[in-house]
């Protein structure tokens, strides 16, 4: 039996119909929703690492067959394969396995799956390379390419280089999805942890354009008195 239908086999044996239903409309997979059309088996996270660290020395080839899977936590198990693969391959390797990730985006088609991967192996890879590439996908139709667009940026402000992230922000400021949203909003209280100055430059700038869920979330870990402030337009004391 070939690796990749163990992972199968282990996945499946692991199937919660209770927890399926519950992720089908956590992950919003109904008619005109985000996530249409993603079927899930009902595994939590916990359980498909474990598997993934089992078989993270599988074949390119295999994890390809499993992002090609119609089940999410397959997919995402695929995932976290790759993340265990990049984490430890030399610099070499490191090239092939982000070309692959990029080769297969079509296969990571949920905010999880973008999230658990965009930093950890694209961020990696392009700290110190041409990042034309995340530009690019922020300008893109594709929902998830935007996401990752600034998710990739995690690891670039996790090493101090924030501006990326206030760049890619930028261009996704009147994005009309909240997942997006979110996320600039998520990575732009990230570059705050590390610069909170910079961060209020940019929100001076551009708050009276900004989603209010993007905003909100930018600010998050500030003391409430100057969150009412912020959200009120006043920049006064900063």
């Amino acid at each position: 039996m070939k690796s990749l239908n163990k992972v199968e086999k282990e996945l499946h044996d692991l199937t919660d119909d209770t927890i399926a239903e519950h992720s089908s409309r956590f992950f919003k997979t109904g008619m005109g929703e985000y996530g249409e059309g993603d079927i899930f088996l009902g595994i939590r996270v916990p359980e498909q690492r474990k598997i993934a660290k089992k078989y993270r020395d599988i074949p390119l080839e295999e994890v390809k067959h499993l992002l090609a899977s119609a089940y999410h936590e397959v997919r995402l198990t695929a995932i976290f394969i790759l993340v265990y693969k990049y984490k430890k391959s030399d610099t070499d390797n490191k090239e092939i396995i982000y070309r692959f990730y990029m080769d297969n985006l079509d296969a990571v088609n949920n905010w999880d799956l973008v999230d658990s991967s965009a930093g950890y192996i694209a961020g990696h890879y392009l700290i110190d390379k041409d990042k034309s590439v995340l530009y690019k996908f922020a300008k893109s139709d594709n929902l998830w390419k935007r996401r990752i667009s600034i998710i990739a940026t995690s690891f670039f402000i996790s090493k101090g280089f924030l501006q990326d992230t206030f760049q890619i922000a930028e261009l996704l400021l009147k994005d009309q999805e909240d997942l997006i949203h979110k996320a600039v909003g998520w990575m732009l209280r990230e570059t705050g942890k590390k610069d909170r100055t910079a961060l209020l430059s940019f929100l001076k700038t551009h708050y009276s354009v900004m989603p209010r869920t993007m905003l909100r979330y930018s600010i998050e870990k500030f003391p409430d008195s100057e969150r009412k402030m912020i959200l009120a337009g006043d920049f006064s004391i900063f």
